[in-house]
This record gives C-alpha cells, structure tokens and sequence, in this order.
C-alpha cells in the first residue's frame, strides 16, 4: 500500500468513525485499526487528529462545491437553466436531495456536521453556512429570477425561499434518521413543489386558467 492510498485511506476511515462516535470520542488508535496500520504509521501522514479533521473538512468541501447547486448561489443562471415549471423544479430538487443523501462522502460529512455542531465552534459555523445559510441564500436567489421570468407572481423573495426549502431540510434530516422513508419524502416534496408553484401562480395564468373551467 503506497503512501498516497494510505493517506486516503485513513480520511475515509476517519470520516466514517467522525459520523457515527463523533470526533472527540474517536482515538487515533481506533483510525490507525480501521485501516489497518499501526499508530505511528498514521503519524507519519498527518501531525494529529486535528490534521486529519481539516483535511477531511477541505476535501469534502471542495466536493461539496463542485457538485451542489446550493454551493452555487452566487452563480447567474441563465434562464434556459432556470426550472421553469414544477415538474423541473421537483425532478432538480429531487436528484440533488439523492446527491446528499446518497453520495458517501457528503452523507456522512453532515452527520458529523450534526454530532459536532454543540461541541465544535467552527463545525458549528460550517453546519449553519450549509445546512441554512447557503440553501436559503440559493433558492432566494432562484426565485427571484423565477418571479423576474413572470414564473411565480412577485413577493417576498426571501419569505418564498424560506416556505420553500425549508420543510424539504425537514425531511432531509428525517432520511437521516429513517432511511426506509426516501420514498414517502419524495412523494411529500413533489407534492410540496407541485403546491407551491399553485399557490404563487401570477394572477394572470390564475384567470386564464379559471376562464378556461
């Protein structure tokens, strides 16, 4: 095993062990055996569990950076991108709540996230910039463009990012506690989605539609 699979090797052990016991209940010797090494050996890839931790945390942010759209909510979207009717919107949200709930690396980063977040100022910080600031700050930015394409009628952007995507971090967290209830959670955010674009119609489609009956 060379140096380089090793170094890996050991994050990954890490990550796994930082999800389920926490990092301050997990010890060098407990990273060292799950990969297989000896505790001196670990020492000669990182200085200590510290290291370990701030390697893991940039590697998944980088991940997390190049993959989700909430790490993009200071990107323009063009309006070609834009979801521009609810089925759009239920198929986007629906895969990237698959990303995160799916993807090793990230999955297991959040629950470290949940463990640490009372014991660790800085993974406290990193919990509330991913897990709420940079999702309300997206969908506020997505849904202004959607009321600025005459998509959803105009009001409070922010209050309709708020209405919109927190309920769906609800069930998020539940798939965390309760993986057997994906299904019933995609259901719910379809229908959740399919409402909300009803509901901030533009009183223009709303008439329309109602002549139409």
């Amino acid at each position: 095993m060379d140096r380089g699979n090793t170094k890996q090797e050991i994050l990954e052990a890490s990550l796994e062990l930082f999800s389920v016991q926490g990092f301050e209940a997990t010890s060098v010797s407990q990273i060292a055996g799950a990969v297989g090494i000896r505790k001196a050996s670990l020492y000669s890839h990182f200085e200590n569990k510290q290291a370990i931790l701030d390697a893991l945390v940039k590697e998944v942010l980088e991940q997390y950076e190049a993959h989700s759209i909430f790490a993009k909510a200071d990107q323009e979207k063009d309006a070609g991108d834009l979801p521009m009717t609810p089925d759009a919107a239920v198929q986007m949200i629906q895969g990237q709540i698959r990303y995160i709930l799916h993807d090793p690396s990230i999955s297991r980063a959040r629950k470290m996230l949940v463990i640490e977040q009372f014991q660790n100022p800085e993974l406290a910080k990193l919990q509330t910039k991913q897990n709420y600031s940079d999702v309300l700050q997206y969908f506020t930015g997505l849904i202004a463009r959607l009321i600025q394409q005459g998509v959803l009628a105009e009001d409070d952007p922010e209050i309709m990012a708020a209405q919109f995507c927190l309920p769906i971090s609800v069930w998020i967290n539940l798939c965390d506690r309760e993986p057997d209830r994906e299904p019933e959670v995609m259901a719910l955010v379809s229908r959740h989605i399919q409402q909300f674009f009803k509901v901030y119609q533009p009183k223009e489609q709303t008439v329309f539609f109602q002549e139409l009956d």
